[in-house]
């Protein structure tokens, strides 16, 4: 079964900094048929102006994925991490028993885009932990962030798995029929089952084995492993 979640349905923020869209519930939007996926929460596609940013704020007990689409970002934490982040670069901040951070776009002049994906932690009051990679450009699928011992992408701290999927033509989802599926598209367009996917759509994907994907010419999707159910938190 698969199940949209069309961009024009997503929320949106706009700020002089900030130009902000919500596949899920998020802030002052809230929507109880987008209040995330298994254990994904919040996928947020955000442009920062020159100069514009998130000024210091907390967080606990969630894992923080940024994937970088285009420019660079400049990261502060209350863990002592002073890092700047660039385009196919991914950052992964475990929040977990609290930490504060801030982000501001490095240039004064060219605006940013980026996704900031939340995953709820299989467990509370993990201690804070930052971990940041280059993820090498490459046609077809190049997992991102896994909750195995697999080294590659970052390591989240759940049973979940993130790839980067881009080249034109047919892509064979390694998904398995009790697993939770979930596509984001971030560039390009996408088509499964005939039903064709622009920026920012996005689909669930439940007892669906090893779906196929197509993709359009300069597409690039996110491609989301998720359990079947949410895990609770101990």
């Amino acid at each position: 079964m698969l199940i949209p979640f069309s961009a024009e349905r997503r929320g949106y923020s706009n700020l002089d900094w900030l130009q902000s869209y919500h596949t899920f519930s998020f802030a002052e939007f809230y929507d109880p048929e987008r209040m995330g996926v298994s254990v994904l929460r919040v996928i947020n596609d955000d442009t920062v102006a020159g100069g514009g940013g998130f000024g210091t704020h907390p967080h606990r007990d969630m894992e923080i994925i940024t994937y970088m689409v285009n420019g660079v970002i400049e990261h502060r934490d209350s863990m002592g991490n002073t890092e700047q982040i660039t385009a196919g670069e991914v950052q992964r901040m475990t929040a977990g028993s609290g930490v504060t951070h801030s982000e501001y776009n490095a240039s004064g002049e060219k605006p940013l885009r980026l996704l900031q994906i939340w995953i709820k932690p299989a467990q509370n009051n993990l201690p804070p932990s930052y971990e940041q990679k280059l993820i090498a450009p490459q046609v077809g699928l190049t997992w991102i962030a896994r909750g195995d011992s697999n080294t590659d992408g970052v390591h989240i701290h759940q049973d979940a798995h993130i790839a980067r999927i881009s080249g034109a033509g047919e892509h064979v989802l390694p998904l398995g029929k009790d697993r939770i599926g979930f596509i984001q598209v971030v560039h390009g367009s996408a088509q499964m089952n005939g039903a064709t996917q622009q920026v920012g759509d996005a689909v669930a994907m439940v007892d669906e084995e090893n779906p196929v994907l197509t993709l359009a010419d300069n597409a690039e999707v996110l491609f989301f492993d998720l359990p079947p159910v949410q895990r609770k938190a101990a």
